[in-house]
């Protein structure tokens, strides 16, 4: 089963490497959004499997956008991860308190490691 990705991130230029690398990598990216409104629009239409949220989304809050995914139940399953250019240590913490799957630097972006996040034993 292929999973089902949006790709949330204020960066044109990210959401159009990181859609082409994903797509290579055999995940359906079905949706990107640059902010908090699009993100919620997409993900309700499209229903991915897993929501990948960029930290700092311009004045927005990636934290943000994950507690208010997290709480529409119209969203269903959908699993969320935080991604950042910077390193994991940095939001550890905020991470942790948030209601996300996990942390992935952009730099590792791949359907493997959004896989290791997802699996049960992570």
């Amino acid at each position: 089963m292929t999973l089902r990705c949006l790709l949330v991130d204020d960066n044109d230029a990210f959401l159009e490497a990181a859609n082409t690398l994903l797509q290579r990598d055999g995940v359906a990216v079905v949706g990107v959004a640059l902010n908090t409104a699009e993100a919620l629009q997409q993900a309700r239409a499209l229903r991915p499997d897993v929501i990948l949220v960029d930290i700092g989304l311009g004045d927005e809050s990636g934290f943000d956008l994950a507690r208010i995914l997290a709480d529409d139940r119209e969203l269903g399953a959908a699993k969320v991860i935080m991604m950042s250019a910077a390193n994991e240590t940095d939001y550890t913490d905020l991470v942790a308190e948030s209601p996300v799957a996990g942390f992935l630097a952009k730099s590792d972006l791949s359907a493997d490691s959004i896989a290791w996040i997802l699996s049960p034993t992570a």
